[in-house]
């Protein structure tokens, strides 16, 4: 039996949903968001009718983005219908746009409320069509690699199964530590050529007097040292695909060969005459902008042309910031394998660092910082005291002053008590793990005054509970 929660102030609201949805639904009702809530923090909700005014009236600086973020907190899956009045409709489709489901306007029409749960029941049935087959075709050892909740992740992802299965040339454009290797080896795996070599060569850690014969080869007595023939990787890679990593490091020379390779299939090792045929597929990436560099004459124009056939853009961490929980879940599982510790999470002082932080080394330095803390750590959650302490410095309590609103001094000293009131409560409530007679005594209040605050600000003692 499905549970549907109406959440408004209006009693027919409530009995005319009630009315509508009586075989194989319960329906419950709460007058205000925290009270919706509490009960969602102890029982499953499939379906959430919320009254536009009681979604956000907590905190009107709020977007409903931040509003309706404690619900998917605690149900990912469930569906939430905004309902309004016929002057708020722009508002009701800004909650849609930040992510509820749809929206109804008053007076409620019975018809009306069962062809919205009809539609949000031909979606979920289409969206599980979807997700299935995009699910058969990433293979099984690529699952982890393409979980994502970022919705520019997701576009980058939809990009990857769209010329994988092609020979076209893929650019990956982004900072260093963002996982370009990772993702050509993905785009490997999923063409045509993956049961072929797949060959990377970081182009940027190659000395200039060596690139052309890392590249290409070279032949016996081509320049000092060079003692016998030397097969290059493009040789290696025939009949699969090359990985060039940092491609903005090549020299003029490489770039012209490089450019040949493309054009036509062909080059020459290093000193010789032979023109050898190559039959590969060429990835590259770079963290320079590549465009910029031919406009300065350091990079050819018609090279740059022949490697951007199809860019992608991999966003930096600080940007897909809901994606870290699910990094420092994998890089966890990978290291409880090889150890005899079992860290099962991660304390929300942690995640709440995390976000704040501007992540210069993005991936990369994310797992560099969870494996340090990883041999350090000695509970089964990884604490503040295994992680760098200016990790946690870049917090501020700074209050930022809203720009174009016409405050009075005390609007505007209120609004910087709240925000530091605000701030200090998440940091007792994470220190104390959510527990509340334990974060009252810290702060010198009452449990009762305690609750009045967490209801203030939207905040809730289950989101900062540790793992167990």
């Amino acid at each position: 039996m499905k549970s549907i929660l109406v959440v408004s102030s209006e009693a027919k609201t409530y009995r005319l949903i009630a009315a509508t949805y009586q075989s194989g639904f319960t329906v419950e009702k709460t007058a205000s968001k925290a009270a919706a809530l509490e009960l969602l923090g102890k029982k499953r909700c499939d379906l959430i009718f919320i009254d536009l005014d009681v979604l956000n009236n907590w905190d009107a600086g709020q977007s409903y983005k931040d509003a309706l973020k404690p619900f998917w907190q605690l149900y990912p899956s469930v569906e939430i219908i905004v309902m309004a009045r016929q002057d708020k409709i722009r508002k009701a489709v800004d909650a849609v746009k930040a992510g509820a489901d749809d929206y109804l306007t008053y007076p409620l029409d019975a018809e009306e409320l069962k062809l919205v749960s009809e539609n949000l029941k031909k979606t979920r049935i289409m969206q599980s069509e979807i997700d299935y087959l995009r699910d058969q075709f990433w293979q099984v050892d690529t699952f982890e690699l393409v979980r994502t909740d970022s919705e520019r992740m997701q576009k980058v992802f939809q990009q990857i199964r769209t010329v994988s299965p092609t020979k076209s040339t893929v650019l990956l454009i982004g900072e260093t530590g963002t996982g370009k290797s990772v993702l050509a080896q993905v785009i490997h795996k999923h063409s045509n050529r993956k049961d072929a070599q797949f060959i990377s060569v970081h182009c940027g850690a190659i000395p200039d007097t060596l690139v052309e014969s890392e590249m290409f080869g070279h032949e016996k007595g081509a320049f000092t040292g060079a003692v016998r023939r030397k097969l290059g990787k493009f040789e290696f890679a025939t009949g699969g695909t090359i990985f060039l990593d940092e491609i903005g490091t090549i020299t003029p020379a490489a770039q012209i060969k490089l450019l040949q390779v493309l054009q036509d299939g062909t080059y020459q090792r290093v000193g010789g005459d032979e023109t050898l045929k190559t039959d590969v597929r060429v990835i590259t990436a770079s963290n320079a902008d590549l465009k910029t560099m031919c406009d300065e004459g350091t990079f050819r124009k018609d090279l740059f042309y022949r490697l951007n056939v199809f860019p992608i853009e991999i966003p930096p961490l600080r940007e897909r910031l809901e994606d870290i929980p699910l990094f420092v879940e994998t890089f966890l599982s990978s290291l409880n394998q090889f150890s005899l510790k079992e860290v099962k999470g991660v304390h929300p002082m942690v995640l709440a660092a995390f976000e704040e932080y501007s992540w210069p080394g993005n991936i990369r330095e994310l797992e560099n910082l969870v494996e340090r803390a990883y041999i350090l750590e000695a509970s089964s959650i990884l604490t503040p005291e295994s992680f760098p302490s200016e990790l946690f410095e870049t917090e501020s309590t700074s209050v930022v002053i809203p720009t174009g609103q016409q405050l009075t001094l005390a609007e505007i000293r209120q609004k910087g008590v709240e925000e530091i009131e605000r701030k200090y409560l998440q940091d007792v409530l994470a220190r104390n793990c959510g527990k509340i007679n334990d974060s009252a005594r810290d702060a010198g209040i009452s449990c009762r005054q305690l609750n009045k605050l967490m209801n203030r600000y939207g905040l809730r003692k289950e989101e900062f509970k540790t793992a167990q």
